[in-house]
């Protein structure tokens, strides 16, 4: 075979594989669109934080008993769910993994919802502790605020202790917690409210009520067993409901709710009194 030739096919040798290795080769991923910084890699969240990513959100949940009809991760779901609305809404801002940890009661005696089987209960302290150390992992990883938002009554009180706590720690050091009470404030308040004055008054009670059924019917319906509901009498306190009646829920009534929790989320992420006021 001529030199030429030999060449030749050489190149066209060379020129084959290098198709076929591209064709084969997978293709760079891009960066997902998500705002779950446990889906995202260590690189995604450094390039995050390096534009401009550097608010977290920490949603705290709670693994308790909400009657016969709602599943017990209510709390977790919702939380993590209206966490990452509220990180799009609000702009720059990324969602923490949920915490499902929080007290719910005492273990010895049982009180509060640890009567009753499905809670998981940590002390006060301990729930203290762990907010505390996650904020700090996510301060020295360079986010600048740590936004707490808690979908159960009984720790809010622990949530403003540790901002407090953390706020004071961190001065100088270019970062800050904000606490928001008004995401959980609004749906004993504001929501509760506007269920009083579209017809439900005597449904509106303490826990696993019409507002809490119908919110998670509009977030997550599988977690309610709407159609044993249905037929269901009205349930009572020693089935885990504290007032109302959830028979009538439903996802509509449920959606006005979750929308006032991430609009008073995002109205205080955007004008942060412990920080410089967000675009």
């Amino acid at each position: 075979m001529p030199a030429f030739m030999s060449r030749l096919t050489g190149f066209l040798a060379t020129g084959l594989l290098a198709c076929a290795m591209a064709a084969t080769a997978p293709a760079r991923a891009a960066t997902p669109d998500t705002v779950d910084f446990a889906a995202l890699t260590w690189t995604e969240i450094r390039d995050a934080l390096r534009g401009g990513e550097t608010s977290i959100i920490i949603p705290v949940g709670g693994t308790e008993q909400s009657g016969p009809y709602i599943a017990v991760g209510k709390h977790d779901v919702r939380a993590m769910i209206l966490a990452r609305r509220i990180a799009r809404q609000a702009g720059h801002a990324l969602v923490a993994p949920v915490i499902a940890y929080v007290p719910e009661g005492g273990t010895s005696p049982r009180t509060s919802h640890m009567r009753f089987p499905g809670t998981i209960s940590i002390t006060p302290a301990t729930f203290r502790a762990l907010l505390a150390d996650a904020a700090e992992s996510f301060r020295v990883q360079g986010f600048s605020r740590v936004v707490l938002i808690g979908d159960h009554g009984g720790y809010q009180k622990d949530l403003r202790a540790v901002a407090d706590l953390l706020n004071r720690r961190w001065r100088g050091l270019g970062a800050h917690v904000l606490y928001i009470p008004a995401y959980y404030d609004v749906v004993p308040g504001a929501y509760a409210t506007w269920l009083r004055n579209h017809g439900h008054a005597a449904e509106v009670g303490m826990h696993a009520d019409l507002s809490d059924t119908s919110l998670m019917l509009a977030l997550d319906p599988a977690l309610v067993r709407a159609q044993a509901l249905a037929t269901a009498p009205l349930p009572t306190p020693a089935q885990g409901v504290y007032g109302g009646d959830p028979r009538r829920a439903d996802a509509a009534l449920g959606q006005v709710g979750a929308n006032m929790q991430v609009s008073a989320a995002v109205a205080a992420m955007q004008h942060d009194p412990t920080g410089q006021e967000m675009p």
